[in-house]
C-alpha cells in the first residue's frame, strides 16, 4: 500500500496535470495493471501523433511524462517496442519520420534483469540494410526475426535530466557493437506504470555533445501475468 500523499504533494499534483494523471494511473495499476498499462501505451502514441501538428507542446508533454518516471529496473524478458517520435529538429524529424513510418526495422528489446544485459529485436527485412551499414557485424536469428546490438544496464541520473534517475541502456561498453552510430547511442528508460516504459534515445556526438534524437516506448509484461 502506497503511503498517503502529504498536503504539499496533493497540491503539486493538482497544479501539474501530467503528474496527476500518472498518479491516477498508478493507483489504477494496483487493481487493473493491464488496463493501466494499455492506457499509458495509448497515451504515448497519442502524444507522438501530435508531434506533427503541435510539436512544441507534444515535446513538452513527453518531457513531463518522462520526468514522472522511475528507473525501469523491473523490466525483464522480451518487450514490444514503438517509436513515439523523433526530436532532433522539425525538418530532420519529418524526413526521417516519413521513412520510419513506412519501414521501422526495430521491434523491441530483450532484457536479462539478473545479468543487467540485453539486446534489440529487429524484423526480418532488417538483414540486408544492416549489412550495408555494418558489413562486419552479424545479426543473430530469433525465429523469423533477428537480435542485435547488445547492451548493459544500470541506474544513474539522466544526462539531460540529472535530477531524474533512469535505467541506462549502454551500447558503448559492449565491444562487439558497431562503432558507427550504435556506440554513439545512449538509451534511458523509465517506468510510468508497470509494463509501460518511456525511453529517450540520446545521440552522443563530437565533444561529448548530447542530442535527444527520439522518444520510444517499451511494453512489457505486468505483475501476476495479467
Amino acid at each position: 500500500m502506497a503511503p498517503a500523499a502529504s498536503p504539499t504533494e496533493r497540491a503539486n499534483k493538482k497544479a501539474d496535470p501530467i503528474a496527476a494523471r500518472v498518479s491516477g494511473l498508478r493507483e489504477r495499476a494496483q487493481t487493473d495493471p493491464l488496463g493501466a498499462r494499455d492506457e499509458v501505451w495509448a497515451w504515448f502514441r497519442e502524444v507522438g501523433d501530435r508531434l506533427n501538428s503541435d510539436r512544441d507542446a507534444a515535446l513538452a508533454e513527453l518531457a513531463a511524462i518522462f520526468r514522472t518516471g522511475t528507473p525501469a529496473v523491473a523490466i525483464d524478458g522480451e518487450t514490444e517496442g514503438a517509436l513515439v517520435g523523433w526530436t532532433v529538429n522539425p525538418i530532420f524529424d519529418r524526413l526521417i519520420g516519413t521513412i520510419s513510418g513506412a519501414w521501422l526495422p526495430w521491434a523491441g528489446k530483450r532484457f536479462n534483469a539478473e545479468q543487467a544485459t540485453g539486446d534489440n529485436i529487429l524484423i526480418a527485412s532488417a538483414k540486408w540494410p544492416s549489412k550495408l551499414l555494418w558489413p562486419l557485424y552479424t545479426l543473430r536469428r530469433l525465429d523469423n526475426r533477428f537480435t542485435a546490438f547488445d547492451f548493459r544496464t544500470y541506474v544513474e541520473p539522466g544526462v539531460l535530466d540529472p535530477d531524474v534517475e533512469v535505467l541506462v541502456i549502454d551500447y558503448a561498453s559492449v565491444a562487439s557493437n558497431p562503432r558507427v552510430v550504435i556506440k554513439q547511442i545512449r538509451d534511458e528508460l523509465v517506468e510510468i506504470v508497470p509494463g509501460a516504459n518511456l525511453g529517450k534515445m540520446i545521440f552522443q556526438g563530437a565533444g561529448e555533445r548530447q542530442t535527444l534524437a527520439a522518444y520510444f516506448a517499451l511494453k512489457s509484461s505486468v505483475p501476476d501475468g495479467a
